[in-house]
């Protein structure tokens, strides 16, 4: 009965008369039937028929009755909704992310890069309604997933990203934010949104980052930066040893702080410094909640009237006792 809803639940009151018809019913049930007074009634069997014994029973009818037509006019009914959602402001959102050697840096656990690629996938899962790209760069830049809405693609792109040799090493900010502002320039999407990251300094390119952001500028594209990596020193990368593995040691961590925040005030976006885990998230975080999409949802209700049971009831047990009282039973009722 849980699912069970009363479009009339005030009709529920006239339940209180019950107690008043069974209260007048034991009042006057001695008068229910004709009396003869005899001075003895020693000649007579005394015994009760069934009929007899069975004849209150009307009086129940009839209280089941008025009280199945009670609920029959509280309207009982069962609802099934279903929900069906419209985006009514989409954001289109493309990742533009630094894979240089220096992302092999393990101020971050287990390094910057795979520390990224988890809080970057957990993103993509909570953007079910926005259409989400991929770019990643060094000294150049390619687009390794365009703008789609299928985040199977996202999340594979997103797990495959790492360092090898297709990109010349370097830094080269003005190259991915370009190539990630090529990607949105033609959206149709009511928002379009970069999410710029590296780890180092502009140090490899042709075009320019104060370049690429005035573009972004002139399309409407906000571009929110993160500067990754701790501050001071951090276990780096800076040769391959004897068996092709990386060598690493101590070195200074450098971020052009100065570059990035201009490149998001100019956009109208935010500067983050993510030097651990834990902040990177937050980070990833806090820009999930800034850009929000619009959703319209819509629901369906189906009613399924269960009052015809009870009105149903009613009428057969007021029927039952008026006609056994007027045939079997009769009375001056």
């Amino acid at each position: 009965m849980g699912k069970i809803t009363f479009l009339n639940p005030e009709f529920f009151w006239l339940f209180l008369l019950i107690p008043i018809a069974i209260a007048w019913f034991f009042w006057k049930r001695n008068q229910q039937s004709a009396t003869l007074k005899m001075s003895s009634i020693q000649g007579f069997k005394n015994s009760e028929s069934l009929l007899t014994k069975l004849k209150p029973c009307l009086y129940v009818f009839r209280i089941i009755g008025l009280s199945s037509l009670i609920v029959a006019l509280a309207r009982p009914r069962t609802v099934d909704i279903s929900n069906q959602t419209k985006t009514t402001k989409g954001i289109d959102i493309v990742m533009a992310i630094d894979v240089s050697g220096s992302m092999l840096a393990r101020d971050l656990k287990p390094n910057r890069m795979e520390a990224l690629k988890r809080v970057a996938a957990d993103f993509v899962e909570e953007r079910v309604n926005d259409r989400i790209g991929l770019v990643v760069y060094a000294s150049e830049a390619y687009t390794k997933t365009p703008v789609t809405s299928d985040k199977a693609i996202i999340l594979e792109a997103i797990k495959g990203i790492k360092y090898d040799n297709l990109l010349q090493d370097g830094t080269g900010i003005g190259m991915g934010l370009a190539t990630a502002v090529n990607r949105l320039k033609d959206s149709k999407a009511k928002s379009r949104v970069i999410i710029l990251l590296t780890d180092g300094v502009n140090n490899a390119g042709f075009i320019e980052p104060e370049t690429a952001a005035d573009i972004a500028k002139q399309y409407g594209i906000k571009v929110y930066t993160i500067g990754l990596g701790s501050n001071g020193m951090a276990s780096s990368p800076y040769a391959y040893g004897p068996n092709g593995d990386f060598l690493f040691k101590m070195q200074k961590v450098e971020i052009d702080e100065k570059l990035m925040k201009s490149i998001a005030q100019k956009t109208d976006g935010t500067y983050f410094r993510a030097t651990s885990n834990d902040k990177l998230a937050q980070i990833y975080n806090s820009i999930n909640k800034l850009e929000t999409t619009e959703i319209e949802e819509l629901k369906f209700y189906d009613y399924d009237e269960k009052y015809r049971g009870f009105v149903l009831l009613a009428a057969f047990l007021l029927l039952l006792e008026v006609g056994l009282r007027n045939t079997v039973y009769r009375s001056f009722i």
